[in-house]
């Protein structure tokens, strides 16, 4: 199905990615997956999808049918479903990884194909400390918003420097009138 090379890690049909993208992110496998999703091989239909990762993080993605890349592929890969899964392991990463259009975020396979908000934050944190994968703003702050425990936090530390305002300059009362009128000021 693919020229890439490489040594089979893997071969299932599966329900769920997710096994998949934590077996190679702890693993920190270089190579790639293949992605066949059940309408693909119920339909005959040509092609799969193929997820390039460095040292386990995925990196990039095409679709060796329709020739989308990026995002689009792996907008192409989210069906329903059960899916064929082949998990390679090669030297270094597969020669279209350096193509800036088949670029994707680290989280986002996670994100888009699995929907497993912790696996994404693992997935980014690893590309962090790896020094792999593109770690956008817009990344950053999807992981930074998915993170209940750091905005939790953040939200407390405000709370309290806002008691401690409103006492310097003798607000007390307006934060017990605000609390009364329903506000969240806990």
């Amino acid at each position: 199905m693919t020229a890439h090379g490489g040594r089979l890690l893997h071969s299932r049909v599966v329900s769920d990615l997710g096994s998949v993208l934590e077996r190679a992110l702890d693993r920190a496998i270089t190579g790639y997956a293949t992605v066949e999703p059940q309408d693909v091989l119920l339909l005959d239909a040509e092609g799969v999808g193929v997820v390039a990762l460095e040292r386990g993080v995925p990196v990039a993605a095409r679709h060796t049918g329709t020739g989308r890349v990026g995002r689009e592929a792996l907008a192409e890969l989210s069906v329903p479903g059960p899916c064929r899964v082949e998990l390679y392991e090669r030297d270094r990463p597969v020669p279209f990884a350096d193509e800036p259009a088949t670029r994707i975020p680290p989280g986002l396979p996670a994100d888009r194909l699995v929907r497993d908000a912790d696996l994404a934050n693992r997935t980014r944190s690893a590309a962090a400390d790896r020094g792999t994968g593109e770690r956008t703003d817009a990344d950053a702050l999807e992981a930074f918003l998915t993170d209940d425990e750091r905005v939790e936090a953040i939200q407390r530390e405000a709370r309290e420097e806002a008691r401690e305002r409103a006492a310097t300059w003798g607000l007390e009362n307006a934060l017990v009138e605000a609390d009364a009128d329903g506000a969240d000021v806990d």
